[in-house]
């Protein structure tokens, strides 16, 4: 039954655009001034269309011009405002980049409008076109709101070495979308905001002072107050080497094939690495001037002879 309908409908739209079609052709066999007056009619509106609304478009580019100028303007109005405020540098950055969004799409709305385009029209097409884009970007939209968060709640700030979700680096910039760290060894790491924000983030640059832990083994052969000693004078020796809190030297372990002493020195956060490779060569220099045995492991293998 559908079926019939269906075609019976189809012929009837075929019949109909045939008859238009062939009116027309008649009309142009005919008519033909009539007919090309039409057509003549027809472009000249469109043409005095254009013409009326060169005036309009040239006065919309003009806004738009001058929107992008005060929009440049504004923004470094509000980075010198945040500088004197002295406002943490990635509350700084992260403010600007809202801002910027803000002022752009301000200036998209005036220029349509000026176009004829009603406002109304445009923040309808907007904010639906931001309800579509939310409910396919839901992962982005996270990100956002994390980069919030982060800007709130503060577990990290540009300049800090942090390690997240298995990778470390300093912060160089906490953008809507993402924060960017980049390693030791000067590669670029971004992170969803998101994550950064339900990860678990080890700050090393939070406080202004680290703790230095390391090993040395000796033979069971050698003194071991001896290489404590020598252990306490190298750190001494280090003026990286915080006095107070006084380092910790001592036997931690009966290993397989030595003794070894955990040592423990706190410097300022600044200093971690030196005072680390400082120390472990100022040691085993140490520990060879003075005929201290550094041992490796080696395997005893005793041959029975029948």
């Amino acid at each position: 039954m559908f079926k019939g309908i269906i075609s019976t409908a189809e012929a009837a739209v075929s019949q109909t655009d045939e008859k238009t079609l062939n009116d027309a052709v008649q009309d142009l066999v005919e008519k033909p001034g009539e007919t090309m007056d039409k057509l003549g009619d027809f472009f000249q509106n469109i043409l005095d269309g254009i013409i009326g609304a060169i005036p309009t478009i040239l006065f919309a580019i003009i806004i738009l011009i001058v929107g992008l100028i005060v929009c440049k303007f504004a923004m470094w109005l509000l980075g010198k405002g945040l500088e004197r405020s002295k406002v943490d540098l990635t509350v700084t950055k992260f403010v600007k980049q809202v801002a910027k969004i803000i002022l752009y799409v301000l200036l998209l709305i005036i220029v349509l409008s000026m176009l004829g385009i009603p406002t109304t029209s445009v923040i309808t097409v907007v904010g639906t076109a931001g309800v579509a884009i939310g409910l396919a970007l839901q992962d982005s939209l996270s990100n956002v709101a994390g980069g919030f968060i982060l800007m709130i709640t503060k577990p990290f700030k540009i300049g800090d070495y942090i390690i997240v979700n298995g990778v470390e680096g300093t912060v160089e910039q906490i953008a809507i979308l993402h924060t960017r760290l980049t390693s030791c060894t000067n590669q670029a790491i971004f992170i969803p905001n998101s994550q950064a924000v339900n990860a678990t983030v080890t700050n090393n640059s939070a406080n202004g002072t680290r703790r230095v832990d390391m090993t040395f083994s000796i033979a069971y052969e050698d003194d071991y107050e001896k290489a404590k000693q020598l252990i306490l004078d190298v750190l001494a020796d280090n003026s990286k080497v915080l006095k107070d809190p006084a380092p910790t030297v001592r036997m931690v372990e009966h290993g397989a094939s030595a003794i070894v002493i955990a040592t423990r020195p706190w410097c300022s956060t600044a200093d971690y690495w030196d005072v680390y490779f400082e120390t472990i060569e100022g040691v085993r220099a140490a520990f060879v001037a003075n005929g201290i045995t550094i041992p490796f492991d080696q395997i005893d293998v005793h041959v029975v002879k029948d």
